[in-house]
């Protein structure tokens, strides 16, 4: 298959190209720079140059392929909105070509769009007032597509996706426990976040491409829950810091943001069990807290 990707250059792209090239899949990359172009070579794809906003790239890389697989997401957090329009319009415009042709269009999203409180599942309906609604809008224009015909669908990922030189919400809470002199969590503790490993999502994306049928919601994740609490005191042994709990209202300014201080005391759990039913995946790679404690997180250089 000629897949057409875009963010195959960010942090969990590389995986999936590479998964995507070792099975036997052209891969060709949307790629906004000079080394984003060189990394996709690296990996044995063709660039693609363009960005979100060349709409025109989107659509001839789109039209050439016999398949599109949407990671990149990009935009300013201080203004939700723009970053809402910007990817349903990405969205429509990569799916457009593909319509009345049964050609495969899989999304990227992510569990934190789903209620919180509770284990929920892919048949559940995502919280539209909730911490991630903003992602919920691309979801909807990458449905529709399957009723014109083309096997669309959204991959939720986890927001814990972890793996070798990781740079997301997880160094976050390393970098600010550096800085503050304790590894903290929100209240108790005991809030959940979903894992994945980055090899296991590639492979989850791979699937998807190849046999996920239209209008499947699916969800990257192997671990339904994994709490604040025992991320925080592992990372605490690690680093030899005492651990600490904190009220909301303490978060808001220990953290990065009070937006971040929200999502650390956010109660996700997440269930994959229909996603490993229908399409035959089966996480294999670590845990998120075995990661934590024999991979690259605690002994990088500190940035």
């Amino acid at each position: 298959m000629r897949v057409f990707v875009t963010g195959g250059s960010g942090q969990t792209g590389p995986a999936v190209v590479a998964e995507l090239v070792a099975a036997g899949h052209s891969v060709t990359g949307l790629a906004r720079s000079d080394a984003a172009a060189a990394r996709l070579e690296s990996l044995g794809a063709t660039p693609h140059r363009g960005s979100l906003e060349d709409l025109d790239s989107l659509h001839s890389g789109a039209t050439a392929a016999d398949g599109v697989l949407h990671m990149a997401y990009g935009g300013d957090f201080s203004d939700l909105d723009d970053m809402m329009r910007r990817d349903r319009t990405a969205i429509e415009t990569l799916g457009q070509p593909l319509a009345h042709s049964g050609r495969p269009l899989v999304i990227t999203s992510g569990t934190l769009v789903m209620p919180a409180g509770r284990e929920t599942t892919e048949k559940d309906e995502p919280d539209m007032a909730g911490i991630a609604a903003f992602r919920i809008a691309g979801e909807r224009a990458c449905l529709d597509f399957a009723a014109r015909d083309v096997r669309a669908s959204v991959v939720r990922l986890a927001p814990t996706v972890h793996g070798p030189e990781d740079h997301g919400f997880i160094p976050m809470l390393i970098a600010t426990a550096r800085k503050t002199g304790v590894s903290a969590y929100v209240g108790e503790g005991t809030n959940r976040w979903p894992a994945v490993h980055r090899l296991d999502a590639a492979v989850l994306f791979r699937l998807a491409l190849e046999k996920a049928p239209a209008g499947s919601v699916l969800h990257g994740v192997a671990e339904s829950g994994v709490t604040l609490k025992s991320i925080a005191e592992t990372i605490a042994r690690g680093l030899d810091l005492p651990t600490v709990s904190l009220t909301l209202a303490e978060a808001a300014t220990h953290f990065v943001s009070p937006f971040m201080a929200t999502a650390y005391g956010f109660d996700g759990p997440v269930s994959s069990a229909h996603t490993q039913e229908l399409l035959g995946w089966s996480p294999t790679h670590p845990t998120l807290l075995d990661d934590l404690e024999h991979g690259d997180y605690l002994t990088r250089p500190a940035s």
